[in-house]
């Protein structure tokens, strides 16, 4: 995205999808592999199977801030990262407040600096999506938080070293970031009640090759053994089960078969059932999932909780896709409630959903009908694109940053799909 400009997506409701796509690299393990590959002191880290993504992006510009030499090779989705010599413990205010994953570089600048500095961000941040448990985590390793009203200075000049640690919630992030802190830590760490996704195993895969000593994945319980030092490695990035859940969600809407290269139903948890329930039909064939609807869709009841229960990443996703039921739907979030955002924007697209309590009721089926609606979050923006493609007309849906923050190639990909969508570069609101 340049400077002073946004995006905007235009999407006009036609027939099915149908044909073949690539699922990209997962967002939710790449800017974790990002991070940890600041903790080798010498030599070259290759990532292959990298999304070219706008978090990926400042992810380098990140890395790059502090010192890192990143090449990005984004028609190859190959990113080398070259962290030998690393200049500055202090993560940039410019970027911190336009990249929520900054956290995750303080365990390579404690171990590589004895102290980090996060700018841009407040008390009003420490409990915000689950960042105390990063803070409470690096403290219990031995770190110091010192909380300022727009920074948060952590000391580790006498080291971290292994500890208990817990997480009131099984925050992945969380997880991910306290076991890079214990790698390299002396000692043992024992992490409680820790996130079992997909992806945490993705890169506990990846510090494993590095030379971390992490037992425990997908138990919810793991154990570090802290060691003297990381090497740079190599590593193929697993493909994106959010991403390619909105595929299937999108030929859900539409009709048609598509099929997904790098799709895996063992990583779509219960997401995998509850579309089974709506009518969509799946086949694994190899790394090849194809997906397909021929039915009327049916209503569905959705709680979302952590994997593998159903991700709140697919909440808003599935709301849109219920509009188009025959029935009443029961979408209640449980993790983040600003993922409802999107109710209002589906009403102006001739929707009939309602708030009760923490519940968005979901009366379908709706004739959904072309409109002017803006992305006010990622999860939103995917679910807004569903809503589009199923529409009478055109839609035009504002804030499009925040779709590229998570999907790659988005226009190119659906259209090959036959979907009319194009992107469109535009002035910001109020300029």
């Amino acid at each position: 995205m340049t400077e002073g400009t946004e995006t905007r997506y235009r999407v006009r409701g036609g027939g099915p999808l149908n044909g073949t796509v690539f699922i990209q690299g997962a967002k939710n393990a790449v800017l974790k592999m990002i991070a940890a590959s600041l903790l080798a002191p010498k030599g070259r880290t290759v990532l292959r199977n990298v999304p070219a993504i706008e978090d990926v992006r400042r992810a380098v510009e990140l890395a790059e801030a502090i010192g890192a030499k990143v090449e990005f090779h984004e028609a190859e989705r190959t990113l080398v990262v070259d962290a030998t010599n690393l200049t500055s413990s202090v993560l940039p205010a410019e970027i911190t407040r336009r990249f929520r994953a900054s956290v995750l570089f303080v365990p390579a600048l404690l171990h590589r600096f004895g102290e980090a500095t996060i700018e841009g961000v407040g008390g009003c941040n420490l409990g915000n999506r689950n960042l105390d448990f990063h803070y409470r985590g690096f403290a219990r390793l031995g770190a110091k938080v010192e909380e300022q009203d727009t920074v948060i200075r952590l000391d580790a000049t006498h080291g971290l070293r292994g500890s208990h640690l817990y997480l009131d919630t099984p925050s992945h992030t969380g997880t991910e970031n306290l076991i890079m802190a214990a790698s390299l830590a002396p000692g043992q760490t024992i992490i409680d009640n820790t996130a079992q996704e997909p992806e945490v195993g993705d890169v506990i895969a990846f510090l494993s090759k590095m030379g971390a000593d992490i037992s425990g994945v997908g138990t919810g319980f793991i154990r570090v053994n802290g060691v003297s030092e990381l090497a740079a490695v190599e590593h193929t990035v697993m493909p994106d089960r959010i991403d390619a859940g909105v595929f299937a969600m999108a030929v859900a809407a539409t009709g048609g078969e598509l099929n997904l290269v790098g799709g895996n139903l063992d990583h779509f948890g219960v997401v995998r059932w509850k579309l089974e329930q709506m009518g969509i039909e799946f086949t694994q064939q190899g790394a090849v999932l194809t997906v397909r609807r021929e039915k009327p869709l049916r209503p569905i009841n959705v709680v979302t909780s952590p994997y593998p229960g159903y991700a709140t990443d697919l909440q808003s996703p599935i709301m849109a896709l219920a509009t188009l039921a025959d029935g009443a739907s029961y979408i209640r979030e449980t993790i983040f409630d600003g993922r409802y955002t999107l109710v209002g924007e589906l009403n102006k697209m001739g929707a009939k959903v309602e708030l009760d309590n923490s519940v968005a009721i979901v009366h379908g089926p709706s004739e959904l009908r072309g409109a002017d609606v803006v992305a006010h979050d990622l999860r939103c923006g995917a679910a807004l694109i569903l809503a589009g493609l199923a529409a009478e007309g055109e839609t035009v849906i504002s804030n499009g940053y925040y779709i590229d923050r998570g999907h790659a190639s988005v226009v190119e990909r659906f259209s090959s799909l036959g979907a009319d969508i194009e992107a469109e570069a535009c002035e910001p609101a109020g300029a």
